[in-house]
């Protein structure tokens, strides 16, 4: 078992188990509004003496440090928002239409601020003036880079904004922590945070307030429909259907081995303990490799080679439940089986939604390459690839503490040959495998899809919207691959994903040149960030004001546990609210009418409590495996074996680094992940090497290495990365 340095100690593991609703109380006292002037110090207190009147005799205090006190009403010029006009400070048109009534019964229109907001101005006695022109935050930050001195406080990515910070653009945080106590008291017990967010090791500095969707959870979980998966494989005897179609002709090959046996730990069924499963090719085959030999075969044959062979390989240990292989609590599915899944299910419409076609993997929106890019990410859960779900860029660490690029190593390209592989059997949605204008079909109203890898809470909401009775669609545990990770030069067959949540890579600055001259300005910004990471702005910035919150008579927060801590139910109202304005998803309701979940720290227990019940039964048979340690993860701390530490957010490169790294812009170009960008990842999936002129995997590598500049981008990194372990080295001691 690998082990971590002691200095820095895990943050909380977020499962998502049972968690029962109750009636304790927190405390609910109102953060201390800021004075509105700025008060000389008390004159040292007299003590009169037979000898007339003489200095008291004091103890030498430390000098106390001053608070952030500003004037009552200093106006904030805020531009920052999430990613579109809709999900601001402020109501959009379309949100407010003629005026808006929400579950706190007030009234709101376009143009004004959002009940979190109304609520940070109340308590902080500030007045927001809002900027944001309603873009991600790496355009809203190309909007106002020339014009700093127009906001005070601005969205961009936590890249950009360290960059500009290190060019004296953007205010060093760093500077007024002791003036801040619950953001240092945050990342004094988070170090890893702290490294994550640290823009320069010299002197220390800090351009960024961090922002948590979640912290050290699972993010993006595989999703089924697995009432399907039951269909075709449960039960006594052989499957039998009136009709199905035939296969394609087979251009994916075998990744898992062909022969011999491979242990696996697992979860038992009860999610109590962990037991050892084998898989034993010598008893059947690799059923891809058996499909591959048999050609083009009718849907109700390949589902019964399926069938015999989960019975022959796991020894019966499935019994006529073949279907937990995959959705299971003691799942162990590889991507071979997946394939060897997906045949059935292309094939075999007829008994799945009653018609002639059905699609297999599909992204959220194949039209949206935001969206498109889950598919690589996928790639690199089947088939054992690190950095592609990496939180910089594409790179991860090795367990020689050597910095890698996912973008430049053979690996990479070698697991998006074998998903075209999958698309050329047409098992990936015809929909994605067209140009990025095509309209995504309505996968689950209209049972046309079968899986796709994504977020938990707001896709299994679609058991309540868009299914029907019977019908299921739910996360499911992540695959078995084969991953180096250092601890064996043959590799270890485990399940492993790099979807971890961590400090996320986009985060909000204060303009050095805005605030320029007026402390008041700087003050009451540096207080907001640092309300927002007290007890109760942290439950603003996730659930809105009280006003959405069910409390207590004597006004207390009613309760329920959630990882451990006592956390707010949202009211009533609220919950109906949610469903009636955003369909149960919560992350839309709260960024489009409460105005939280913004940026900061988000808690997920408002979004659990909002989870569907299937979405809750897949997300704790997940969390079940994590606990129990049969699903790996990185680790927010410096691990002993670095291939397991989470790649930080940021990297301390200088001025002149970050010039150079800038220079190539084709890695940013040619990988870009926002909605209307290319990434050669994705086109790669769908029409092969020959995208780029490449024939090989080695190839595609070396472009980016070479005519990209890559290796030299991965250097000036690495150089960043061994500022970062000094550092690291230096608070150790």
């Amino acid at each position: 078992m690998r082990k971590t340095k002691t200095l820095f100690a895990l943050l909380l593991a977020a499962m998502m188990l049972l968690a029962a609703v109750g009636c304790a109380k927190i405390d609910v006292t109102e953060y201390e509004a800021p004075s509105a002037t700025k008060e000389p110090a008390k004159a040292a207190d007299n003590t009169k003496t037979e000898e007339g009147t003489k200095p008291a005799e004091t103890e030498q205090q430390p000098e106390a440090v001053p608070e952030l006190t500003y004037e009552n009403g200093t106006v904030l010029r805020m531009a920052t928002g999430y990613n579109n006009n809709k999900t601001g400070l402020t109501f959009d048109p379309e949100t407010a239409g003629e005026g808006i009534t929400l579950a706190d019964g007030k009234t709101y229109h376009a143009g004004e601020l959002k009940p979190t907001w109304v609520e940070v101005e109340n308590v902080l006695g500030i007045k927001i003036e809002d900027k944001y022109q309603g873009n991600s935050a790496a355009k809203e930050f190309e909007y106002w880079k020339e014009r700093l001195g127009d906001v005070d406080v601005v969205s961009g990515t936590a890249s950009t904004l360290s960059e500009y910070g290190e060019e004296g653009k953007i205010v060093n945080i760093a500077e007024y922590l002791d003036r801040m106590p619950n953001f240092k008291a945050y990342l004094d017990e988070n170090p890893i945070v702290l490294l994550s967010i640290t823009g320069n090791t010299t002197t220390g500095a800090i351009y960024f307030s961090p922002y948590f969707d979640g912290v050290n959870d699972i993010e993006r979980m595989p999703l089924m429909r697995t009432d399907w998966v039951e269909k075709l494989l449960n039960g006594e005897g052989a499957f039998a259907a009136d009709a199905s179609n035939n296969t394609a002709a087979a251009v994916y090959q075998p990744y898992m081995p062909t022969s011999g046996k491979v242990e696996i730990d697992v979860v038992n069924l009860e999610g109590t303990a962990v037991e050892k499963i084998t898989k034993d090719y010598d008893a059947y085959g690799n059923i891809v490799a058996k499909m591959n030999e048999a050609g083009s075969v009718d849907g109700v044959t390949a589902v019964n080679m399926l069938r015999e062979y989960i019975d022959k390989t796991y020894n019966g240990y499935y019994g006529t439940d073949r279907a937990n292989l995959f959705i299971g609590q003691n799942a162990a599915w590889d991507a071979d089986e997946l394939v060897a899944l997906l045949r059935c299910v292309v094939a075999n419409p007829q008994t799945l939604n009653g018609t002639d076609s059905v699609q297999g993997l599909h992204s959220r929106e194949d039209g949206n390459n935001q969206r498109r890019v889950d598919m690589y990410r996928f790639a690199g859960q089947l088939f054992g690839v690190r950095g592609m779900e990496a939180r910089q860029e594409w790179l991860y660490i090795d367990s020689e503490n050597k910095l890698h690029d996912a973008r430049q190593e053979a690996a990479t390209y070698e697991a998006i040959d074998r998903m075209n592989a999958m698309a050329k059997e047409g098992l990936i949605s015809e929909a994605f495998l067209e140009t990025q204008d095509v309209k995504t079909p309505e996968y689950l109203e209209k049972d046309l899809g079968f899986m796709h890898y994504d977020y938990n809470q707001t896709q299994t909401v679609n058991n309540a919207t868009k299914l029907q009775e019977g019908e299921k669609y739910m996360a499911v545990m992540v695959p078995v691959a084969h991953w180096y990770d250092g601890t064996s030069a043959d590799g270890v067959y485990m399940r492993f994903t790099e979807s971890w949540r961590s400090v996320k890579t986009d985060g909000w600055g204060i303009s050095k040149e805005g605030v320029a001259n007026d402390e008041n300005k700087l003050y009451a910004a540096l207080k907001l960030i640092d309300y927002a990471y007290s007890e109760k702005g942290q439950i603003l910035m996730s659930y809105g004001p009280d006003a959405f919150i069910k409390t207590n008579a004597d006004g207390s927060y009613v309760t329920f546990n959630f990882n451990g801590k006592e956390m707010p139910v949202i009211a009533d109202a609220t919950y109906a609210e949610l469903w009636e304005k955003a369909s149960g998803n919560y992350t839309n309701y709260a960024r489009y009418y409460l105005g939280s979940t913004l940026s900061f720290l988000k808690s997920q227990a408002f979004e659990y409590q909002c989870t569907h019940e299937v979405g809750k039964e897949g997300a704790g048979r997940i969390s079940a495996a994590i606990a129990l340690g049969t699903i790996k993860h990185p680790e927010l701390a410096i691990a002993e074996n670095g291939w397991y530490t989470s790649m930080p957010t940021v990297l301390p490169n200088t001025k002149t680094e970050n010039d150079q790294i800038n220079g190539y812009s084709e890695l940013s170009s040619k990988f870009a992940t926002n909605k209307d960008g290319v990434n050669i990842l994705v086109d790669q999936i769908v029409k092969g090497y020959t995208l780029e002129g490449m024939s090989s995997a080695e190839e595609c590598a070396a472009k980016v290495a070479g005519e990209m500049g890559g290796a030299q981008f991965l250097s000036l990194k690495q150089k960043g990365w061994d500022r970062l372990m000094d550092y690291y080295k230096n608070l150790a001691k």
